[in-house]
């Protein structure tokens, strides 16, 4: 093959491979994709699961309101830290705020590092009492802590935070609590209910009066309950060295559940010796969540955060 064949033979066979990449491209022919000089890791996987296999104890039947759960939001990979939160919404045990005190609550959690585990508890709205709600949010933080090595959380940084009614199951989880049944054939009820620290949100503290959410102590203890439940479940009465370290947060002209709740809890706390921090705002009307827009309101997750990582549970 001479020169001049030679240089048609070549600008031949550069068109033809040039019109043949056109072609495949526009039939939809797969591309080799670009190396990713970034390895992606999968996201952390939200899961529902119910906190007994069968029926929960007391179960007074089968539908969603008698089957209590635990929504599990993984922290991110990068940034997980092993600690976990159990959140408890409020409701004035008749419902449940399970948006703003639940979910965006976990949400927040994850930016920390840490898991939340969102508490679908029974309510007395359908016919549930003390013990059962203690029994939900207890068996949560043991589910937490035996589920520990799967979920990467370490089982002696397990805490709760609650806001109202749901800051009352919190402070009862963090004032009634055991350390378990080592024999038990469960392996999950081996584990203590103990958490490892609170934050109580405008929480409902007292079942006693003049201080008490009335509607909070009907559904959870009946109309005319024994004073000797309300002296029970009054949990500003309950406080013992041993309760762990708690975070209060409540507006002191909250009219629906008076800040007195939060006072009485803390002074409880001093009087113990149990490390504690309280946050008062002078305007903070019941349920402002994580403070939404309010300009003050919205600075007492930074403050939870920095308390937080003081007890080694959220990253700095």
């Amino acid at each position: 093959m001479n020169t001049n064949s030679w240089l048609r033979y070549a600008v031949l066979t550069a068109i033809t491979a040039a019109y043949l990449t056109s072609l495949s491209r526009a039939v939809g022919a797969p591309a080799i994709p670009a190396p990713n000089p970034t390895p992606t890791t999968a996201a952390p996987v939200r899961q529902t699961i119910r906190l007994w296999p069968g029926d929960a104890p007391g179960a007074k039947g089968a539908t969603d309101n008698d089957i209590p759960t635990l929504t599990v939001f993984p922290a991110p990979d990068g940034n997980a830290n092993g600690a976990a939160i159990v959140v408890c919404p409020g409701g004035g045990y008749g419902g449940l705020a399970m948006s703003y005190e639940g979910v965006d609550v976990a949400k927040w959690l994850n930016t920390l590092g840490i898991t939340g585990a969102v508490l679908k508890y029974r309510l007395g709205s359908h016919g549930y009492r003390h013990p059962i709600e203690l029994g939900d949010v207890q068996r949560a933080i043991r589910t937490v802590r035996s589920n520990g090595k799967a979920w990467g959380v370490d089982p002696k940084r397990v805490g709760v935070l609650g806001f109202s009614a749901g800051g009352h199951l919190a402070s009862t989880a963090a004032t009634h609590f055991d350390a378990g049944n080592a024999n038990d054939k469960d392996p999950i009820e081996r584990q203590s209910s103990r958490p490892d620290l609170a934050i109580l949100v405008y929480p409902v503290i007292t079942m006693s009066d003049p201080y008490t959410h009335g509607g909070s102590r009907d559904n959870l203890l009946g109309k005319h309950p024994d004073p000797k439940l309300i002296e029970l479940l009054s949990n500003e009465k309950q406080v013992t060295p041993d309760t762990p370290p708690c975070f209060l947060v409540h507006g002191m002209d909250d009219k629906t559940v008076p800040v007195q709740n939060s006072i009485d809890f803390a002074l409880a706390c001093r009087k113990h010796n149990v490390p504690c921090e309280l946050h008062l705002f002078e305007h903070g009307p019941h349920g402002f969540g994580l403070g939404g827009q309010d300009p003050e309101l919205k600075t007492w997750p930074a403050d939870a955060a920095r308390w937080l990582a003081k007890h080694d549970f959220a990253t700095n």
